[in-house]
């Protein structure tokens, strides 16, 4: 075979290569940009939409970047996020002869005006000062099928957005856990006792709120409307 042969099958042979090699890296897709790590190109990733943050052994902060509040909570407490909030829950001495068998404090961010739920009954009326605001507050009772239910709400009014802060228990009778005699006497007192603890940590807990400013573009005007 001629020397000028064997180059122009070379020449080809390199042309056809370069094409294939070409046409699967232009072809390739474009790995995607991961939107959830931080970086200097996406500053908001570093705000964390919410934290938890333990200051003592008695107390811990939790922080809503994304709804624009922060609070003040017992650690013992669990803190659960929510799309609208925060849920906590609190614990019960088991150790203790009683019938609760709920403490719950809820923290909801929705759109519109504050409004109570419907009730028959309310047990009281009343404010709360914070910082540069006032919450309204009502407090209820209601027993059905022999349990005991007691609820206080505040809410605070912050431009079109409503901040709702909820206390619920739940308490058994004393047929329900099988308690006799001294011990129901004994169960009742130790509830009373606990619910009125768990209701003022929870008033502490509303007194702590703060407004915080949250990652620019994000605000606590997307809350969810009231339903």
């Amino acid at each position: 075979m001629k020397k000028s042969t064997v180059s122009v099958i070379v020449i080809v042979v390199i042309i056809i290569v370069g094409i294939i090699v070409f046409g699967r890296s232009s072809s390739s897709p474009t790995p995607p940009t991961d939107v959830g790590t931080a970086s200097s190109t996406n500053p908001l990733a570093q705000v964390p939409a919410s934290q938890t943050t333990q200051v003592s052994s008695k107390t811990s902060k939790y922080v809503s970047a994304e709804l624009g509040f922060s609070l003040d909570y017992p650690t013992a407490w669990e803190a659960d996020k929510t799309d609208t909030g925060v849920t906590f829950i609190m614990p019960i001495d088991q150790a203790q002869v009683s019938t609760v068998a709920k403490l719950e404090a809820d923290v909801n961010v929705v759109g519109g005006k504050c409004a109570f739920p419907p009730v028959t009954t309310i047990q009281d009326r009343g404010t709360l000062p914070l910082v540069g605001a006032t919450a309204d507050m009502i407090s209820m009772t209601n027993t059905v099928q022999g349990r005991g239910y007691f609820n206080r709400m505040y809410s605070l009014q912050h431009g079109n957005i409503c901040y709702l802060f909820t206390f619920s228990s739940i308490t058994l009778s004393a047929a329900n856990k099988g308690l006799t005699g001294s011990n129901v006497t004994q169960a009742q007192n130790n509830n009373k006792a606990i619910l009125n603890a768990a209701d003022a940590d929870f008033t502490n807990l509303v007194k702590t709120f703060a407004f915080v400013q949250g990652p620019a573009g994000e605000d606590e005007t997307k809350a969810s409307p009231a339903k």
